[in-house]
């Protein structure tokens, strides 16, 4: 049986969906009660269970024999990378004794570690520690992720601009979850002596820019790219709502992203999803749940 971490979330809601239409037995995993519906709709069952709960997933790990490793996003007005953390150690912990053959790991581009370097810091830590583990794993390192522009809906809306730490001509590897999604069933699915470290993007790289044409032409009205200076990242992060200890890690990241071409001389994978379809899928989402 497949255990999917995250499955409520945008990856894990189109992976379980992928794994049952090919008549595999799924488990779906989310902390919401109110989640379990969602799941089961999908063709797969659900369990509700923290991952901090270390006994309740070592529980669930008994029942499974490929795993889906998506480590859940802390809570940004905490901090949000220490949660994190503390969620990779509860994992690894439940995986021991467990009959988990092949684990297929979603960690990020870039990972490596750092002091305050948040996601980078902590997703090569446990790919560090998954090296260790007597199974079969994957890891899947994926550029960045579209989802990110979901929050840029508002104010693309209501002020016709979208904000980002990024130079509005930089251009990023991005992919759609959902094109993960894709890859990852692939991996649970081949031979479990298959290991490898995976890169996977979208069909090409983006500017904020280009994220900003794509919500101009989504929501038909012009939508401007505006970049916060890097002296005021920190602020522009916290009257957002991040803490000061989340907000650090986030700016970290960014400066690294900025100075490091991550993974030159790779060959990643490439989606088929583009900006522009994500884009005008997220506003006709939002438009049909508004109607």
């Amino acid at each position: 049986m497949h255990i999917i971490l995250g499955a409520t979330g945008h990856i894990g809601s189109v992976l379980i969906k992928l794994l049952a239409e090919r008549g595999e037995q799924v488990t779906g995993v989310t902390r919401n009660r109110g989640n379990v519906a969602q799941i089961e709709a999908a063709g797969a069952k659900a369990a509700v269970v923290d991952v901090q709960d270390t006994n309740g997933l070592r529980a669930l790990f008994k029942k499974g024999t490929r795993l889906y490793l998506l480590n859940p996003p802390g809570n940004f007005a905490a901090d949000s990378f220490a949660e994190e953390k503390q969620s990779i150690s509860s994992i690894l912990s439940a995986l021991k004794d467990s009959p988990i053959e092949k684990i297929v790991a979603e960690s990020t581009y870039g990972a490596q570690p750092g002091d305050q370097l948040g996601d980078l810091d902590v997703l090569y830590g446990m790919e560090q520690a998954l090296a260790m583990t007597p199974r079969y794993v994957s890891i899947l390192r994926g550029s960045y992720y579209m989802s990110n522009f979901d929050m840029d809906l508002g104010t693309a809306r209501s002020e016709g601009k979208i904000y980002t730490l990024f130079p509005v001509d930089f251009k990023i590897p991005m992919v759609a979850p959902a094109d993960i999604a894709h890859f990852a069933a692939d991996l649970l699915l081949e031979a479990k002596e298959n290991t490898a470290l995976h890169y996977i993007t979208g069909p090409q790289d983006y500017t904020p820019r280009d994220v900003a044409n794509a919500f101009s032409k989504a929501l038909g009205r012009p939508v401007e790219a505006v970049a916060v200076e890097r002296p005021k990242w920190q602020e522009f992060l916290m009257k957002a709502g991040f803490s000061e200890a989340s907000a650090t890690s986030m700016a970290n990241m960014t400066a690294v992203t900025l100075e490091q071409d991550f993974e030159i001389g790779k060959a990643p994978k490439r989606g088929n999803i583009t900006l522009e379809e994500y884009i005008d899928h997220l506003v006709k989402k939002q438009e049909h749940e508004m109607a």
